[in-house]
C-alpha cells in the first residue's frame, strides 16, 4: 500500500487539477474569500481623519502597533472595518483552551465528540464578541486622546463616535471569524491562518521596497541587503526542514492465525513531528502579547504612568518584550503539544489493536515512553520556535529592518503555505484513488 501511495504521489502534477472539479471549486472559493478580506482592509471606519492617522502611524510604525498592523494586513494603520483582524478570536480560543485544561466541566464537554466541540466553539464565539467590543472601545477612546502634528485623529469625538467604532470593529471581527470558518469548511487550508497569511503577504512588496530605499539612501549597504535576503532564504529552508522532520517510533504487530493462513507480523511506525505544535504557539503568543497593548500604543504617553512604562518597556527589541515573548512561545508550545497528542490514548489504542513498541511493555510503560519522547520533541520545538521568532527581532532592533522579514512572519507564511499545499496534495491524491477504484469496478463488471 505504501508503494502504491508513493507512486500515486509521484504521478500527481498540475494536469491533475483538470480532473478534480471539487478541488478547483475549493481553491476558487478560498481565493474569492481572501479577496473579500483584502477589500475590507481598505474600507475606513467613520469619523477618523486619514491624513492625521497616517502621520501618527508613520511615527509609531516601528513599535508594537506596527506588529499588530502587520498581522492585520495594514488594516489598523488605515483604521478600517477589519482593524482588529482575527486577533480577538485567537485570544478567545486561547482562553477557552486554557479553561478546558483546568475545568472538569469543559473537559467533559470536550470528550463528548462533535456535539461538545460545537458547544465549545459557540463559547469561543461569544468570547470573541466580548473581547472585540472591549478592544474596539479601547481603540475608540485611544483615538480620541491621540493628537497628531495637525490635530486630533477623530473628527467629532464623543459617545456617537465610540458607539459606531465599537459596532463597526466588532462586526468586522465577527465577519472575519465567519469567513475563516467558511474557508476551512468549503475552501482549502485553515481559514484563520490563511487570513493572517494574506495580511502578511500583502505587505511583503512594501517591505522589499523599504529595504531597497534604505539601500538607495545609504542607510544599508548593498552587502547588508544581500545578507538579509540570503538570511531570509536560509531561515525559510530551516523552517521547512524542521517542520518536515519526524521521529519515527517503530510499532510491531504480532502474527495471528486465521484458519490455515497467518496474518499480521508487520512492522509499522508512529510518526511524531519534531515540532508537534506547529506555528500555533507563535500566533498565540503574539496575540496574547498584543492584547493589552492594543490601546497603550495609541496613548502616546498621555495616559497614566504605568501605561507609559508598559509602552516604553514592551517595545520591539526591548529585553522585557523579548523575555515575555519567548516565555509565551515556550509555554504554548508545551501546552499545545499536550493537546494535540495524548500518550495515554495512543498507548491504549496500540494495545487494543495488538501493537507494541519493541522493548517497551504495552499499557502504562508505553504511555510513559511516549510522554518522554514528546517532552523531548516539545523542548526542541519550543526552542526552535523561540529562536526563529526572536533572532530577527534582535537583528531588527539593531539594524532597523522592516518587520515583515522577521522570523514570526516568515514562520507563519512558510508553515501556512506548507499546510495548504499539503491539503491540496491530499485532495489530488484522493482524486487519484477514486479514479483507480472506478476503473477497478469497471474491469470487474466487464470480467
Amino acid at each position: 500500500m505504501a508503494s502504491a501511495a508513493e507512486q500515486l504521489a509521484a504521478n500527481i502534477n498540475f494536469g491533475a487539477f483538470a480532473k478534480a472539479p471539487e478541488l478547483k471549486k475549493r481553491i476558487w472559493f478560498t481565493l474569492g474569500a481572501l479577496i473579500i478580506y483584502r477589500l475590507g482592509t481598505y474600507i475606513p471606519i467613520p469619523g477618523v481623519d486619514p491624513l492625521i492617522l497616517e502621520q501618527i502611524f508613520s511615527q509609531q510604525a516601528g513599535g508594537i502597533i506596527g506588529v499588530f498592523d502587520m498581522f492585520a494586513g495594514g488594516a489598523l494603520s488605515r483604521m478600517t472595518i477589519f482593524a482588529l483582524n482575527i486577533m480577538p478570536y485567537i485570544s478567545a480560543a486561547i482562553i477557552m483552551q486554557l479553561l478546558t485544561a483546568v475545568s472538569p466541566t469543559l473537559e467533559a464537554l470536550k470528550k463528548e465528540g462533535e456535539a461538545g466541540r460545537k458547544k465549545i466553539n459557540q463559547y469561543t464565539r461569544y468570547g470573541t464578541v466580548v473581547l472585540a467590543m472591549f478592544q474596539s472601545y479601547g481603540i475608540a477612546v485611544g483615538l480620541e486622546a491621540t493628537q497628531g502634528p495637525s490635530g486630533s485623529a477623530v473628527i467629532d469625538p464623543g459617545l456617537f463616535f465610540r458607539l459606531t467604532t465599537v459596532i463597526t470593529l466588532t462586526g468586522g471581527t465577527i465577519f472575519l471569524m465567519w469567513l475563516g470558518e467558511q474557508i476551512t469548511q468549503r475552501g482549502v487550508g485553515n481559514g484563520i491562518s490563511l487570513i493572517i497569511f494574506a495580511g502578511i503577504v500583502a505587505n511583503l512588496p512594501l517591505a522589499l521596497v523599504e529595504v531597497l530605499e534604505l539601500g538607495r539612501t545609504g542607510v544599508l549597504s548593498a552587502l547588508v541587503i544581500v545578507l538579509l535576503l540570503v538570511g531570509s532564504v536560509a531561515v525559510i529552508a530551516f523552517i521547512v526542514f524542521i517542520e518536515r522532520a519526524q521521529r519515527r517510533i517503530v510499532v510491531q504487530y504480532p502474527k495471528r492465525q486465521v484458519g490455515n493462513k497467518m496474518f499480521g507480523g508487520e512492522a509499522s511506525h508512529l510518526p511524531l513531528k519534531l515540532n508537534p505544535s506547529g506555528v500555533i504557539p507563535v500566533i498565540f503568543a503574539s496575540s496574547l502579547l498584543l492584547l493589552p497593548l492594543t490601546v497603550a500604543g495609541f496613548s502616546g504617553g498621555a495616559g497614566p504612568e504605568w501605561l507609559s512604562w508598559v509602552v516604553a518597556n514592551l517595545g520591539q527589541g526591548q529585553p522585557l518584550y523579548l523575555g515575555i515573548y519567548a516565555a509565551l512561545i515556550i509555554f504554548f508550545a508545551f501546552f499545545y503539544t499536550g493537546i494535540v497528542f495524548n500518550p495515554d490514548d495512543t498507548a491504549d489504542n496500540l494495545k487494543k489493536h495488538g501493537g507494541f513498541i519493541p522493548g517497551i511493555r504495552p499499557g502504562r510503560n508505553t504511555a510513559d515512553f511516549l510522554r518522554r519522547i514528546m517532552t523531548r520533541l516539545g523542548t526542541v520545538g519550543a526552542i526552535y520556535l523561540a529562536v526563529v521568532a526572536l533572532m530577527p527581532e534582535i537583528l531588527r532592533a539593531e539594524y532597523n529592518f522592516p518587520f515583515y522579514f522577521g522570523g514570526t512572519s516568515l514562520l507563519i507564511v512558510v508553515t501556512v503555505t506548507m499546510d495548504t499545499v499539503g491539503q491540496i496534495h491530499a485532495h489530488l491524491l484522493a482524486q487519484q484513488y477514486e479514479g483507480l477504484i472506478k476503473k477497478s469496478k469497471l474491469k470487474g463488471r466487464r470480467g
